[in-house]
């Protein structure tokens, strides 16, 4: 791509947005006066940086309804300052009512951690995808078709992330003071366009293993 086209593409993006800001005023003069008011999102999205699973686009909802964190393959990690502190503002300041991990298939992410392939610095955060692997070892290496594997890998880490923000002390403090919250895990389906929901809800400590829960 020489320099006419980069720049092509990057005013496209400008003009994108003028297009976008149209037509939200020729549907209602008012949309920016009245979204730049507040937020009150029900919903956190943890999802992944993939540029193919917008979570708005994909769920049909319009901008104000979902806080959003997004990160390689949808994780949870407990060393990971700026997930804990989206999390924690999710929670105790606009007090959402669910906590989504969306997975998806065909994940960058999750292939690259099937492999034994040296990619730099994101190797440290693929580690974690490969604990998961080793968790469900039996199970995966039984799968012979690599892009099944590659599911159910998708599947297990999105289950695993579950788990790991029951884990945090964020929700596990909302729940202390019966907030209602529930924490969820779906995988999209990126060649169909349908969202699995794996059915790993959780709306208090009650599954949480004893050693991980928190006296506030």
């Amino acid at each position: 791509m020489n320099s006419d086209e980069l720049s092509k593409l990057y005013q496209g993006l400008l003009d994108g947005n003028r297009i976008w800001v149209e037509a939200k005023l020729k549907e209602n003069p008012d949309f920016f006066k009245d979204l730049a008011l507040s937020q009150d999102p029900p919903v956190l999205w943890i999802g992944c940086s993939d540029s193919r699973v917008p979570a708005n686009e994909i769920t049909n909802t319009k901008p104000g309804q979902v806080f959003v964190h997004r990160n390689i393959a949808n994780m949870v990690v407990h060393t990971d300052i700026n997930l804990l502190s989206v999390i924690d503002y999710a929670t105790s300041v606009l007090r959402v009512k669910h906590i989504i991990v969306c997975g998806h298939y065909n994940c960058g992410g999750i292939n690259a951690a099937l492999s034994n392939t040296h990619f730099g610095l994101i190797d440290n955060w693929l580690r974690n995808i490969k604990d998961v692997y080793r968790l469900h070892q039996a199970e995966l290496d039984a799968i012979t078709d690599p892009e099944g594997r590659s599911r159910r890998l998708v599947e297990l880490n999105v289950i695993e992330q579950v788990h790991n923000l029951s884990k945090t002390s964020a929700v596990q403090n909302s729940w202390d003071i019966n907030k209602p919250l529930m924490i969820h895990g779906w995988v999209y389906d990126v060649g169909n366009g349908i969202i699995k929901d794996l059915k790993v809800s959780m709306k208090n400590n009650k599954d949480v293993p004893d050693i991980y829960k928190f006296n506030f």
